[in-house]
């Protein structure tokens, strides 16, 4: 008999709906069984699908067995958390739109880590930008801190890779599904972090990446996390938009300051002027937090 946490995992895999229509189809059936026995016109009618993805929808539903699915995600060491799950981070819950599900590999006990700080910035950072991961993760793991971040080329992979070399912990959110990994040059950092750290995603593993995607994971990144340290980004970058939702959920946002003539300094220098801390080692942030 499957369960109303493997039909949510099911229909979150679709890819057909979006997080607001899932909400709808929980507030109109608790269990969620009236999508696995409504033809297409429902999801027309009370969801507005269009047409086309509403028989595709019908079709992907009939084909799949809940349980059988859940059971493959398990045995290609994929562990699934749920909204409500208890397991799933607490932090999390506080979004107005928190991952109906999160896809993980590793060790989600990693998730429950108090102090947790997301350090994001530029793919294409300057020396001193990576000298600055290195002065600030470096004490801020021997304190207990885990670091989140994106896997991204530069200053994400930085942040990640100093804190295993401090034998600490971190977790790092995909744009993407695991089946999909992007970017292709830190496929073996992945590979590393899926069994010796966590890489999570609130993708299913056979999305593929999207331009809209990257923006909507940085919710999660922010969102794990009590505070986001920002390292080198220009005016206009998914840093930023981290830090933005950082603000919005109440979270601590910190930026390293840079040279007035650097473009990859714009971005943390204007988020200074704004109000974010600014940080030029590590006690700048474990004081915020004391």
């Amino acid at each position: 008999m499957n369960t109303f946490r493997e039909r949510l995992i099911v229909l979150h895999s679709s890819m057909f709906l979006s997080w607001k229509q899932i909400a709808a189809l929980i507030n109109h059936d608790s269990e969620l069984l009236t999508p696995f026995t409504s033809p297409s016109a429902f999801f027309i009618k009370h969801l507005h699908l269009k047409p086309d993805k509403a028989v595709k929808l019908v079709t992907y539903l009939k084909e799949v067995n809940s349980s059988e699915y859940v059971s493959k995600l398990a045995a290609s060491q994929i562990t699934t958390l749920t909204r409500f799950d208890a397991d799933y981070p607490k932090e999390l819950k506080e979004l107005y739109d928190p991952p109906w599900v999160l896809y993980c590999k590793g060790d989600i006990g990693l998730l429950q880590i108090k102090l947790k700080l997301a350090v994001v910035g530029s793919r294409t950072p300057t020396k001193r930008g990576l000298g600055a991961v290195a002065n600030l993760v470096k004490p801020l793991v021997k304190e207990n801190v885990c670091i989140v971040s994106g896997l991204a080329l530069g200053i994400d992979t930085a942040a990640h890779q100093q804190t295993i070399s401090q034998n600490g912990h971190t977790i790092a959110v995909l744009g993407s599904g695991f089946h999909h990994f992007y970017p292709k040059e830190s496929k073996n950092l992945f590979t590393y972090m899926a069994s010796h750290q966590l890489v999570i995603s609130e993708y299913p593993p056979h999305q593929p990446p999207a331009k809209w995607t990257f923006p909507a994971r940085n919710r999660i990144i922010s969102g794990l996390s009590k505070g986001v340290l920002v390292i080198e980004a220009k005016e206009r970058s998914g840093s930023l938009i981290t830090a933005d939702q950082a603000l919005d959920q109440n979270r601590d946002v910190f930026a390293v300051p840079g040279p007035i003539d650097s473009q990859l300094s714009k971005g943390t220098n204007q988020l200074i002027k704004e109000g974010a801390k600014l940080v030029v080692e590590m006690s700048d942030i474990l004081n915020e937090w004391t």
